[in-house]
């Protein structure tokens, strides 16, 4: 759960929300809690006059407007060193992957697909003003200990103390940014909801499980256990600059709407990359990225994003791999039902060699009965 203190650092967010219909503007003010101050504007060039007399805690943008478009209009606020930090969502009915890829690379925040889902809204901005909340307070503590630099020397015998406690605050809001994103990718599709939990301990599971074998020792060795298995929550962060709808759609995917999922990987890598700009555990971020950019490598190399093949695909995708089918296998979605927990496993023993690593599928048949247990605590 997010902390009272970032809570209230964002209830009184200003917010500017800018599309050229009326009734668009007045869908997303309802949507979004009566705590932010909202304020509605309908063209980019009224965005720039009202932005130099207050400054807004985010923006959501609309991409097609007359005059100034979304795209040059964040082309010109990321140009500022005044506005250059400040959010910026875009609301739009636009699907397709070059639109998404252009607003992602010209410093775009994330995407919200039109008509609003208020739901998803409201985890969106709240993920973002409490990025930027975070942002901010790292801000203010590097200043604060540039300001106290020389009084820090003079307790020199009580550093590591210090050090020890800023570490625990700076892991406590860590914790709840991860909370918050975790939480927010579950929104992208009801039937996640409860299963990032559940990801992360049958990763667990199968780390044991190869401790206990002895299987890849020389790589398991040099891992930092605690930090993989938190950051195994955000192997599918991408899924938030992709469409909601796309993602629940109850049918057969088309292969343009087939190619936009397969960017999730790679869009998944892009938002850690931005976590990891204000400040994150970079080690922590370092597996999530792997977790994010690998797991739907396949064995045989035919998966994706880059085809990778065999042991070039690093170990925590391939773990992540088998997680992510038995957990796809086992959920029912708008398009098909659940299997059971031995179809499942009957699936995963079938793909060994072709879509997952040998070697952990041999495993994870001997441990198969674990994850149709789940335990909550899995010690590794």
């Amino acid at each position: 759960m997010m902390s009272d203190r970032s809570k209230l650092s964002i209830i009184n967010s200003v917010i500017f929300v800018v599309d050229d219909n009326l009734t668009n503007l007045e869908i997303a003010k309802a949507s979004l809690p009566k705590t932010y101050e909202v304020f509605l504007i309908q063209t980019a060039e009224k965005l720039f006059r009202l932005i130099t007399r207050k400054a807004p805690d985010l923006i959501l943008l609309d991409i097609d407007m007359p005059g100034i478009d979304g795209f040059e209009a964040i082309r010109i606020l990321k140009a500022d060193e005044r506005t250059r930090q400040i959010p910026v969502i875009f609301l739009s009915g636009r699907t397709d992957v070059e639109s998404l890829r252009t607003g992602l690379d010209l410093g775009g925040a994330d995407f919200v697909i039109k008509p609003v889902q208020p739901k998803l809204l409201q985890k969106t901005v709240e993920l973002q003003l409490t990025l930027r909340a975070q942002e901010r307070l790292f801000e203010d503590q590097e200043r604060l200990l540039e300001d106290n630099e020389k009084e820090m020397a003079a307790f020199e015998d009580d550093f590591d103390g210090l050090v020890e406690n800023k570490s625990s605050q700076v892991l406590e809001q860590h914790g709840a940014i991860l909370d918050t994103v975790s939480k927010l990718v579950e929104y992208r599709n009801d039937s996640n909801v409860g299963r990032k939990q559940r990801d992360h301990r049958g990763l667990a599971i199968l780390i044991k499980a190869l401790k206990e074998r002895g299987l890849y020792a020389d790589q398991i060795k040099d891992w930092d256990l605690e930090l993989m298995l938190q950051s195994a929550r955000l192997h599918d962060v991408g899924k938030l600059a992709i469409s909601s709808g796309l993602l629940a759609k109850p049918g057969k995917l088309t292969s343009m709407e087939y190619e936009q999922v397969k960017q999730q990987p790679t869009l998944g890598v892009r938002i850690l990359s931005r976590m990891e700009s204000l400040a994150f555990d970079h080690a922590l971020l370092k597996y999530a990225k792997v977790f994010a950019e690998t797991h739907q490598e396949k064995w045989d190399g035919s998966g994706y994003p880059s085809g990778l093949a065999g042991e070039d695909i690093p170990l925590p995708g391939r773990l992540m791999a088998i997680n992510v089918v038995y957990h796809a296998l086992t959920a029912e979605r708008p398009y098909k039902r659940a299997l059971s927990h031995e179809e499942a496993v009957k699936v995963i023993i079938e793909g060994r060699g072709t879509h997952f690593d040998p070697i952990l599928v041999g495993v994870f048949s001997e441990v198969a009965d674990e994850f149709k247990r789940m335990s909550y605590s899995v010690a590794v």
